[in-house]
């Protein structure tokens, strides 16, 4: 087997989104923020979560991160946690104006960080990257075929 041309694609793929996580990281951290926040921030000002298991599966956490951060941000004034009064296991969590406050100057630094990903790159670029993306995404969330004896991997 040759040696590749190329470093391997999934290695470029984890260096360049380690690299734009930790600038994201950065960004938000100067506004105030953290990935975590934003991400929370994000999900209840978007959509209308019945309870903090929906709230967890919408960010990507687990039920127990969640309520550690939402203890954190209550603490911190950014938002409330109110029992609903037909079902007491359930949660509602709504911001605060200092959350809202900070919702939009995250959405403010997402958006400027955002613009700052596409520099120099034209809009076809941006299509083509979005759908290489998507494609490279399922490849590795679904479950990989069987491989049959002497297939090699694409490049």
């Amino acid at each position: 087997m040759p040696a590749p041309t190329t470093p391997p694609l999934g290695l470029q793929l984890a260096t360049t989104a380690k690299a734009a996580r930790r600038a994201f990281d950065e960004v938000l951290t100067a506004a105030g923020g953290s990935l975590s926040a934003w991400l929370i921030l994000i999900s209840v000002k978007s959509r209308d979560l019945g309870n903090q298991r929906d709230l967890a599966a919408a960010v990507g956490i687990t039920s127990a991160t969640l309520t550690h951060h939402l203890n954190a941000m209550e603490a911190e004034g950014l938002l409330v946690r109110r029992r609903d009064p037909d079902n007491r296991r359930i949660q509602h969590v709504t911001l605060t104006t200092a959350g809202e406050d900070l919702f939009h100057r995250l959405r403010d630094a997402a958006l400027a960080f955002d613009r700052r990903l596409r520099n120099g790159l034209t809009e076809a670029e941006i299509d083509s990257l979005t759908v290489l993306l998507q494609r490279l995404h399922a490849n590795v969330a679904e479950t990989p075929p069987a491989a049959a004896g002497g297939d090699r991997p694409r490049r």
